[in-house]
């Protein structure tokens, strides 16, 4: 750099200070241009709303040589594009960078980002693209640490975490409760529907109940992109901040994902949300978070089996009876052996699907040692 750069980028990090309240470093990002469906352009367009609306954000275009005053690393295919970014962010000289794929290994997942409708509310999905795990619970319980990470580099020191009500929710409630009694801090959200609790419902994603609302990725993709596009008529994602940045112990990149269809307002948004978590250093926050989660124990939950082994072979029902009473909380997945449970201790009962999930029917007069029982097997 000659003098005269120099000069020129000292006294644009001084207008930033003035403007910004704080002398740093510019955090620099970059972002590939080619594979959108709308075009390069629109990519383009995205990325200079980003460095227009902070100017102490530096964007770097990482494709065909554009009419831009954003700094350019010119490359003419998607392949090309992606093994420079991987360069320039191993070098150092990209704190993050924005995409349109990324192949992240397994246990690593991206946190997206939000705005919900009701009061214009951002709200953090965890997870929306990758893996964090194999098996449906260890990953939602997995999601919730990640998630909760991304809040804090937000600056939400005490982000508030909520369950949507998928499969597995029931039984990642429990082990994140228990987490929580063994020392992990959680604040739990409650919903904003009568019966309250941490498991949250369609309602509660309207209104951004909780700061992270964890859920499986593919459940989470799909919110994405029905929060992003829901009033353009899908074609064009117009609102929000992307699928957000991968998220993992030990994964030290911050890579933020768009989708093909993401306009330019979801680009700008994808690209201030990296340059936030870079910031905020998220690779360190989210392993301080991993250790504080492993410190209670969360590491002898992911290894746990699904499911106790049957030892006796198959349970037959006692004789039926009119079950006239419900018991609830009870995960889908577990909603079977719960109910055979029940058997082995002389109770009859069946399952069923409630207007608020699954649930086990059982005689009124059996009720109360029923719910005993269930929560004797960690059931409820």
């Amino acid at each position: 750099m000659d003098a005269k750069a120099a000069i020129a980028r000292l006294f644009t990090d001084l207008a930033a200070a003035l403007e910004t309240g704080r002398m740093s470093g510019r955090v620099t990002v970059g972002v590939t241009t080619l594979g959108s469906e709308h075009g390069v352009a629109e990519v383009v367009r995205g990325a200079e709303l980003a460095a227009q609306a902070d100017p102490s954000l530096a964007v770097v275009l990482i494709g065909p040589r554009v009419d831009s005053p954003l700094a350019q690393e010119e490359c003419d295919c998607e392949d090309v594009a992606h093994r420079r970014m991987e360069e320039l962010l191993s070098q150092g000289c990209l704190a993050a960078a924005v995409t349109m794929h990324y192949p992240f290994p397994v246990g690593v997942a991206t946190v997206g980002r939000v705005i919900t409708p009701a009061r214009g509310k951002p709200l953090l999905l965890a997870t929306t693209t990758g893996a964090s795990a194999a098996e449906r619970v260890p990953a939602l319980l997995k999601n919730a640490v990640y998630g909760l990470a991304v809040a804090k580099a937000l600056g939400i020191n005490t982000p508030t975490l909520g369950i949507l009500n998928v499969d597995g929710a029931r039984q990642a409630e429990r082990e994140l409760k228990e987490l929580a009694e063994r020392g992990y801090p959680i604040t739990f959200a409650e919903t904003v529907r009568a019966e309250k609790g941490a498991i949250m419902r369609g309602n509660d994603l309207l209104a951004a109940s909780p700061d992270v609302m964890v859920c499986d990725t593919l459940t989470g993709n799909l919110l994405m992109k029905i929060f992003s596009a829901y009033s353009t008529g899908g074609s064009y994602e117009a609102l929000g901040y992307g699928y957000g940045p991968g998220v993992g112990p030990g994964w030290d990149r911050i890579v933020g994902i768009v989708s093909r269809a993401s306009g330019a307002p979801v680009i700008a948004g994808a690209i201030a949300f990296a340059a936030a978590c870079a910031a905020a250093g998220l690779p360190r926050l989210v392993q301080a978070e991993w250790e504080a989660a492993r410190r209670a124990g969360i590491e002898d939950r992911l290894a746990r089996p699904a499911a106790a082994e049957e030892k006796a072979g198959a349970v037959q029902p006692p004789p039926a009876k009119p079950t006239g009473a419900e018991i609830g909380g009870v995960d889908v997945l577990a909603i079977e052996d719960a109910a055979r449970q029940l058997w082995r201790q002389g109770i009859y009962a069946e399952t069923g699907m409630g207007c608020e999930g699954p649930v086990i029917l059982v005689a009124p007069e059996d009720k109360e040692k029923a719910v005993a029982v269930l929560r004797g097997g960690g059931y409820i």
